[in-house]
């Protein structure tokens, strides 16, 4: 890969606009119109990313020995951008953005060979298991059990506010391994099938009607110990790990399709007398205000350094 000084994005953004015009059906710009949810309508979504996988482009931020293209961060930015502006759906990103990251800076060998090239190519769809009934934000106070029984772990307890579960093939998840010293201690990191014989998935709606999240059930559950990530009760360490991927996901291009929607909604609304909305004096001081905090966190995410993925 070119030094990121060497790179015309502007180019880049041509390239990728030129793509995403002969490329993105009409069908998945119609269904992403539509989704009203903050996560992408998975079938709609796993049919984009299909595509973005024969091109190589299904993970922007994977260095290309895992099989992603290794663009640098404006680049990642400007493919974000132009998706959201031509209407593509959002990643799914409990399989690209964390799980992927996870396997490749602590899954061994056989894991990343078996599972990521699946992830590129959406034929797995994961989900997380870390929350459960009384353990949120304090999630080292989780209580679901994996005891070891031969090869396998047994597992027993419940996952709640699982996004996407019902739709998911597999989970990753933290479970709970021994009960001495410290409750960080005893966490392990485990990857599983959603189809496995004891899981129950029940859902929760939401008010307005939509099933996003779950609540799920393990009964007697067994995982083989081949799918632990990382060693036995040091789960704790792979999930932080995780967790920096998850809290440093770019939001550039989100936010700037959400300034547009208000702008653009603005000019279509009018007041009593006629006026539009987007004239008002005090509103589009509010919107500039808005817009400057926007260029400034945008700068601040364009800035180094953050979480880089083993390559």
């Amino acid at each position: 890969m070119s030094e990121q000084s060497a790179i015309d994005h502007e180019a880049f953004r041509q390239e990728v606009r030129a793509f995403l015009d002969a490329n993105l059906p009409a069908d998945i710009r119609e269904a992403t119109r539509l989704t009203a949810s903050m996560f992408p309508h998975m079938p709609t979504a796993i049919a984009w990313q299909k595509i973005l996988h024969r091109q190589g482009w299904a993970a922007p931020h994977w260095p290309v020995e895992f099989g992603g293209p290794g663009w640098d961060l404006h680049q990642q930015m400007i493919f974000r951008e132009e998706q959201d502006l031509a209407g593509a759906p959002s990643t799914i990103m409990q399989g690209l953005f964390m799980c992927g990251p996870v396997l490749m800076g602590h899954g061994t060998k056989a894991q990343q060979e078996y599972y990521l090239p699946r992830l590129l190519s959406a034929e797995h769809i994961w989900c997380q298991g870390y929350s459960e009934p009384a353990s949120g934000s304090d999630l080292a106070s989780l209580k679901m059990s994996a005891v070891p029984d031969g090869d396998d772990y047994i597992l027993n307890g419940s996952k709640i506010w699982t996004s996407n579960a019902h739709e998911a093939s597999h989970m990753f998840l933290l479970v709970r391994t021994s009960t001495e010293g410290r409750p960080q201690q005893g966490i392990t990191f485990l990857l599983l099938e959603m189809d496995s014989p004891g899981i129950t998935v029940e859902p929760i709606i939401n008010l307005n009607g939509v099933q996003e999240q779950n609540q799920v059930f393990f009964d007697d559950v067994r995982v083989p110990q081949a799918n632990r990530v990382g060693a036995e009760n040091d789960g704790w360490t792979v999930a932080k790990y995780l967790l920096e991927f998850e809290r440093s996901m770019s939001y550039a291009a989100p936010l700037k399709k959400r300034l547009r929607q208000i702008r653009r909604s603005a000019a279509e609304e009018f007041a009593a007398d006629g006026t539009p909305l987007i004239d008002d004096r005090v509103f589009r001081r509010k919107l500039a205000e808005a817009e400057i905090n926007a260029r400034a966190f945008i700068a601040t995410e364009m800035a180094p350094p953050v979480p880089q993925l083993p390559c």
